[in-house]
């Protein structure tokens, strides 16, 4: 089974506006202090209002996480603010669509496919 190895998740208010990408990538760099270096992938999930951050080793991660207490501010172009939460990413449950499957597969063939990437908690026809 895959995991997130030295990533965070910044976890956004849900009622919170749409921030475009040039103001996640200024904010990381300007508030959270991450040097340019030390970040290998940026992902963002907009309708999660989560956004993923890729660090190149573990000490830059708890560096990140102490450094922050968890947490660190967002000032919108208007002048609001609002608090983002930091943490460690895991993977979490994930939905898989599988397209133009045969109906002559069963699910008893599917999940045994599926089952190198993970648990099968559900399979929908």
């Amino acid at each position: 089974m895959a995991e997130r190895h030295n990533t965070v998740v910044c976890s956004f208010d849900l009622a919170s506006l749409r921030i475009t990408v040039h103001d996640i990538h200024e904010w990381i760099f300007a508030v959270l202090r991450i040097q340019e270096h030390s970040v290998q992938m940026i992902e963002i999930d907009g309708i999660k209002r989560h956004v993923y951050i890729k660090l190149a080793d573990a000490e830059s991660v708890h560096a990140l996480l102490q450094g922050t207490a968890g947490q660190a501010e967002y000032k919108y172009p208007t002048g609001e603010m609002t608090i983002v939460h930091i943490a460690l990413a895991g993977l979490g449950t994930k939905r898989v669509r599988v397209a133009d499957l045969p109906p002559e597969i069963s699910n008893d063939t599917l999940k045994a496919a599926l089952a190198p990437y993970g648990k099968i908690m559900n399979i929908q026809n």
